[in-house]
Parts: C-alpha cells; structure tokens; sequence
C-alpha cells in the first residue's frame, strides 16, 4: 500500500501566498506522475497541476503563472507553490500519485489519493 499525506494548507488573504507539500510512502517502487487536484463546496474536483517523474509540468488555465509544481524525487514528494491567490482559489486541495507499486506477484501500477489540506482565500 501508498500512502499520501499533504500539508501546507489554511488561511490567506487575497494576494498571498501558501506552499502545499505532499509525501508519499508505502510500498513504492517509482513514482510515475504526481499532481494536485482541488475541490470547492458544489463543485466536481479539478486538476490544478501535474508533474511527471521527467518533471514535465501541466497547469489548469486558471492557475497558470500564479502556481508552480515542482517536485523531489529522492523524497518522494510533491509540492504547489500558490502565489496571489484569490478567494475563487478556496477548495480542498488533493494530492495523487502514479505509483509503481512492488506486489507479491511483481510490480503494479496503481493511483492513489490523499486526504486532502484545506486553503481558504479571504477577500
């Protein structure tokens, strides 16, 4: 099993900054991608930004310039740094994974999810 746990989340005025953190452990073998994804109240949960294990990026139109993923392999961790942000920025922020994963019968390849870390934009 993979487990993710995020942290980096809470509350910020309009224009500022948090840095959300995601680590991966369990029963990895490579990571293959890792992304975050958001979810406000009354809404389907979204892609914000992705980032390969050749550190290919792909950002969400609403994000582009304002965040940056960047990644650590060696640590097997993710992170979204999030500049001036807006109260539209406000959800719940999750953490996925690609994960190869070792198996008794060999290597799988699995997705997994995190819990979730809440940023809340004040206006």
């Amino acid at each position: 099993q993979v487990q993710l746990v995020e942290s980096g989340g809470g509350l910020v005025q309009d224009g500022g900054s948090l840095r959300l953190s995601c680590v991966a452990s369990g029963s990895i073998s490579s990571i293959n991608a890792m992304g975050w994804y958001r979810q406000a109240p009354g809404k389907q949960r979204e892609l914000v930004a992705t980032i390969t294990s050749t550190d290919r990026t792909n950002y969400a139109d609403s994000v582009k310039g304002r965040f940056t993923i960047s990644g650590d392999n060696a640590k097997n961790t993710v992170y979204l740094k999030m500049n001036s942000l807006k109260p539209e920025d406000t959800a719940v922020y999750y953490c996925k994974a690609d994960v190869s994963v070792r198996m008794f019968t060999g290597i799988g390849r699995r997705e997994y999810w995190g819990q979730g870390t809440q940023v809340t934009v004040s206006s």
